[in-house]
């Protein structure tokens, strides 16, 4: 192996790059600056070395020395000073240091809290935009663009060649060659930490957040939401008889000292640090080890859910909160309905080793195990190509298509209209001002097929914020502009 190690501006073994390995350069050079900030190496506002400079050492492009400082800036790990160069961000905790071990020991994690009971689910009502396809249309994907030909051949094939251990019931965990792709591309695509042996396969995000809370909570226990924040977190917690705790989410995404004040002694926090919903804040750096240290302080859990942070448009990928856990304190969620598509009903946890065992007997309990079928096709998807393709294929349809809205809102609306959270996925939020009654204005919207998601509904507390939140996964590029015009034309009604 062949590598290049760098001293700068008196700062050790900034960085390492190995031009033989199969990682890009621009990756390596995050990779060193993230490990070496994480574990207190680089300090707060303590100043590195120039792209010019770097690049010049390593003997490499300026260019994966750009990319990379702008991945760094854009997570809130770096920020540049105009005419004083670049830094480790000032707001970062000083004692950010990583523990001793991966993943706590058996031994230190072994009295965890088991869900006991259940509360009575609340009344069933399906929300309006959820009807049918149509514009603005929260969580669709475009489905009329993903490859069902070769799904159907991969069905196909599977049907041929299925054995009679096919119909047997299969491991809760999940079919064991699933749960090794995803455990590929989870490391590879969205910097988490795990072995196969600690995926569990799930009917979907809400089964999975189910699951964490019948197995980490007790009834009459609290815990941290994001407010506003998914309306099926909420039901999730009241269906458990737990106690939810709204706490703020501002420009850097929830606010932990705020949490700490609310409810000191929650048992968890949910959360989607890299693309928040519904005002798709990315939790900075400094948050997100505040939250950690918090977790592991209090003996409490962090449930992430990544639910579509493959759709990034500025920068790459935010990388995954569970993946700067090094105290097993982190659930981490994903699901392949934004990606593929919503009825496939398949996502995915990642749980801590020790833990792995109850949340396998929490889960043969609920219903077994997954369908094989879904499981065995979705490997083949993955493993041949065709998910990653498909996720290239759609980043830049998806990216025109939140330009084009954006655009029309602020041509129809001007400086009435602040636009949230449109740098990913495949929403955006829309605040307007002197707007009285937002889900009556939606309830109104649906009955002309035009699906509004209220933002107010999705607040726990008295203070809610009036406004929208517009899908433009499923709405074609010739949709938005007069879905847009509707709606100005509902909103003077």
């Amino acid at each position: 192996m062949t590598s290049s190690k760098t001293h700068l501006r008196g700062v050790p073994n900034v960085i390492s790059v190995d031009r033989r390995a199969t990682k890009p350069l621009y990756q390596q050079i995050y990779d060193s600056f993230r490990t070496r900030i994480i574990d207190g190496q680089l300090r707060p506002a303590q100043l590195v070395p120039s792209s010019r400079e770097l690049a010049r050492e390593l003997r490499v492009s300026r260019l994966p020395v750009l990319n990379a400082y702008a991945q760094l800036i854009a997570e809130g790990y770096l920020e540049s000073r105009a005419g004083a160069g670049t830094f480790v961000a000032s707001s970062l905790p000083g004692a950010a240091k990583a523990r001793s071990a991966n993943v706590a020991s058996a031994v230190t994690l072994a009295n965890r809290p088991v869900a006991k009971d259940a509360a009575t689910l609340p009344r069933y009502e399906r929300p309006s935009w959820a009807a049918s396809l149509g514009a603005f249309q929260v969580g669709q994907p475009d489905l009329h663009r993903f490859p069902i030909e070769i799904w159907l051949r991969l069905v196909a094939r599977y049907s041929r060649t299925m054995r009679v251990k096919a119909l047997q019931y299969g491991d809760a965990l999940g079919r064991a060659d699933l749960r090794e792709v995803i455990a590929t591309y989870l490391r590879t695509s969205r910097g988490v930490r795990c072995e196969p042996e600690q995926i569990m396969v799930v009917s979907g995000s809400q089964q999975a957040l189910d699951l964490a809370t019948r197995v980490l909570l007790d009834v009459g226990s609290s815990a941290w939401v994001e407010e506003p924040g998914y309306w099926l977190v909420h039901r999730v917690l009241q269906a458990r008889g737990c106690r939810a705790v709204p706490v703020p989410v501002d420009g850097e995404g929830l606010d932990v000292r705020a949490g700490v004040k609310l409810g000191r002694k929650a048992r968890a926090a949910f959360v989607a640090p890299s693309h928040q919903y519904p005002l798709g804040v990315t939790m900075s750096a400094s948050r997100r080890l505040q939250l950690l240290e918090w977790a592991r302080s209090a003996g409490a859990w962090i449930i992430e859910d990544d639910y579509d942070s493959e759709y990034r448009y500025d920068t790459m990928p935010i990388a995954s909160l569970q993946g700067l856990d090094t105290n097993g304190r982190v659930i981490y969620i994903g699901s392949f309905s934004k990606v593929m598509f919503p009825s496939l009903r398949l996502g995915y946890l990642v749980i801590p080793p020790d833990l792995v065992e109850r949340f396998a007997a929490m889960r043969e309990t609920m219903d077994i195990c997954p369908a094989d079928i879904a499981q065995a096709v979705t490997a083949e998807f993955i493993r041949e190509g065709h998910f990653a393709r498909h996720i290239r294929r759609m980043r830049p349809i998806y990216a025109e298509r939140r330009r084009v809205l954006v655009a029309e809102i602020q041509e129809e609306f001007g400086d009435r209209a602040t636009i949230i959270g449109d740098e990913a996925g495949m929403h955006l939020a829309v605040v307007l001002r002197r707007l009285q009654n937002d889900a009556k204005i939606a309830a109104k919207a649906a009955k002309e097929s035009l699906w509004l998601s209220a933002l107010s509904g999705l607040y726990l507390g008295s203070v809610r914020q009036q406004g929208f939140i517009l899908g433009f996964g499923n709405t074609n590029l010739s949709q938005i502009a007069p879905a847009v015009r509707q709606l100005k034309k509902l909103l003077a009604a």
